[in-house]
């Protein structure tokens, strides 16, 4: 049975199931190149049938991740983020209602419903026009289901953790009514003991937190996280005066939505109020949040596994928090955990629901991330040749890999699948050693990223406990790099690179399983230089998402100066390289911004 799993909101993507094992899972973001759009997924749609050699005929079912929303036909940019998304006429107007008419939910009765009501003919037009788009468009005529929001992140997280029994959470900013659930699930039986409403979420309150410091709501949610760890929470009082935990349950009792919430938080912060003293306390309070949500539940339920999805759970210091609970025995995070793995949830869901067959944990439903379009050699010269870009090929380019970073060059690795999920796992990946404590600065200006937000590091697995320590229970979590773990006084030392400045780091584990050809290079570079790991940072010019054909890579590659293009079995020299220059200016700027930068 082939199942084809759908998701038509933010990071827009397909996914295909056969036989109850993920074959194929694309995010058309990676194919249209703009970053986190919206819209029917029609791309990713297209090139999963024609990876893998389908016909329409060939679709048993298809799941559509989100019972409840309003139809984007055609893609719409989220470069602005949520405040500044273009919307139709109808639902800005609803979002300005909302957040004019918020303070009065808790005292008249009825108004989410009557809210959602008026909402309801735009939620039926989608239903049909999705139907209408994938017959028209695709020939594909078989049953469409639409599944709950919450649902596709509670089934992408245990149908891929191995788990036989566990407490799933999905929390997030909000759909199809609510901003989180909480299931119970054994044996692939599952049990709602929770909703909260998309009121009440604590993913938008961190987004308002977002906007407040001058980023994009619902886009630089990880810039708050990474300059957090410079900041003093000391603004946690007034932010609990708006957003407690109750019973288990988030919970907003500030009464306020969208731009109102914004003007409050106006309104309570001082005028000159530190930004990254507002990132640390929106930080410190959520992991506050959540561990007292997980262990409330944990109490009713009385697991000791713990499995994670929702775009909350793409903040790894919130997991590593989760992690740490002496209630909790193991936690697994999905490696696409924001709604671009809503189409993985999706077909999992609905193809456990038909198939009619026994759950098994131990079934492989996931056993890597390598499930995007692959290019061979043949396609890769070809292109090189086209723009112009002289390379070698190499009969070991792993070992010249190791060589290279040996010799402190950056080198841009382009090899096989591409990953699934928002994480470069070494196939879409620069490489640089981890010694440098400069390389934020410099490498981070070539890229034209943030220079506080930190590297992350792959590491042989058989390394990983003379790096980071307390990881037992969260080995699975770490070979996607949805976690962090404090790292050792010997990591400390040799990889300060990696180490961000509170200590801890984000790894990627990797052995021979995972990615063989990922798995070689470190082992010949440690080798080499008696160090088992590496800076993995994702392949893609800021805001730009990353690369998936070679064009892509080549492009990126010229325009970020990176020393060396490793791309399949051939490397390619920069005769343009970046200069080294630590130029720390705009980290500081960062570490002091203070005050209002948009009134609301």
């Amino acid at each position: 049975m082939r199942v084809l799993g759908i998701g038509d909101h933010i990071s827009c993507g397909s996914a295909l199931v056969e036989d109850g094992a993920l074959i194929g899972a694309i995010t058309d973001e990676r194919l249209v190149r703009e970053k986190m759009v919206f819209g029917v997924p029609r791309e990713s749609i297209r090139a999963l049938l024609e990876l893998h050699g389908l016909e329409p005929g060939d679709i048993d079912a298809i799941a559509v991740a989100t019972r409840n929303q309003h139809l984007i036909d055609g893609y719409v940019d989220f470069k602005d983020g949520w405040f500044g998304l273009r919307r139709s006429r109808f639902k800005q107007y609803l979002f300005e209602v909302a957040s004019n008419v918020s303070r009065l939910r808790r005292h008249v009765p009825g108004l989410d419903a009557a809210y959602y009501a008026l909402r309801r003919p735009a939620f039926a037009a989608r239903r049909r026009g999705l139907r209408r788009i994938l017959r028209e468009e695709f020939g594909l005529s078989c049953p469409v289901h639409f599944l709950d929001h919450h649902f596709c992140h509670i089934t992408s997280a245990y149908y891929t953790s191995g788990y036989r029994d566990a407490a799933v959470f999905s929390i997030d900013g909000g759909g199809d009514g609510n901003c989180g659930k909480v299931y119970d699930v054994v044996d692939g039986r599952f049990t709602e003991l929770c909703a909260i409403p998309s009121f009440d979420s604590l993913g938008t309150f961190y987004s308002y937190v977002t906007q407040i410091c001058g980023f994009k709501a619902g886009r630089h949610e990880g810039k708050i996280t990474g300059l957090a760890a410079n900041g003093t929470p000391r603004y946690v009082p007034i932010l609990r005066e708006i957003l407690t935990l109750e019973d288990g349950r988030f919970r907003n009792v500030a009464n306020v939505f969208f731009l109102s919430a914004l003007r409050e938080l106006q309104r309570r912060l001082p005028d000159d109020f530190s930004h990254k003293d507002l990132a640390a306390s929106i930080q410190d309070y959520s992991e506050e949040l959540v561990v007292g949500l997980v262990r409330h539940w944990l109490a009713r339920t009385g697991r000791r596994n713990v499995a994670l999805a929702g775009g909350v759970c793409a903040n790894v210091k919130i997991n590593q928090r989760v992690h740490e609970m002496p209630e909790v025995d193991s936690v697994f995070i999905h490696p696409g955990m924001s709604d671009e793995g809503m189409p993985v949830g999706a077909a999992l869901g609905l193809y456990h629901r038909l198939a009619g067959r026994p759950y098994d944990p131990l079934f492989p439903t996931m056993p890597h991330v390598y499930l995007g379009p692959g290019y061979d050699d043949a396609q890769i010269g070809r292109e090189l040749e086209r723009a112009g870009v002289a390379a070698q090929r190499y009969d070991d380019v792993e070992g010249e890999v190791a060589r290279l970073l040996a010799d402190d060059k950056v080198v841009a690795r382009f090899n096989g699948r591409m990953e699934y999920g928002p994480r470069a796992l070494g196939n879409r990946s620069i490489l640089y050693p981890t010694t440098d404590p400069s390389v934020h600065f410099w490498l981070n200006e070539g890229l034209q990223r943030t220079e506080f937000m930190p590297f992350a590091p792959v590491v042989m697995r058989e390394h990983a406990r003379r790096c980071f320590t307390d990881i037992d229970g969260a080995e699975d979590a770490a070979r996607f790099m949805t976690i962090t773990f404090n790292c050792t006084d010997w990591m400390t030392r040799n990889c300060p690179g990696v180490v961000h400045v509170d200590g801890t780091a984000r790894p990627q584990l990797v052995d021979e399983r995972d990615n063989p050809s990922m798995y070689r290079i470190l082992a010949r570079y440690h080798e080499i230089t008696g160090l088992p790991c590496l800076i993995n940072t994702s392949f893609n010019m800021h805001e730009e998402p990353i690369v998936c054909t070679p064009a892509d890579a080549i492009r990126a590659f010229q325009l970020g100066h990176l020393d060396y293009l490793a791309i399949g079995s051939f490397i390619a020299a920069n005769p343009e390289p970046q200069p080294r220059n630590a130029d720390t200016s705009r980290h500081d700027a960062a570490m002091n911004r203070r005050g209002i930068v948009h009134r609301y």
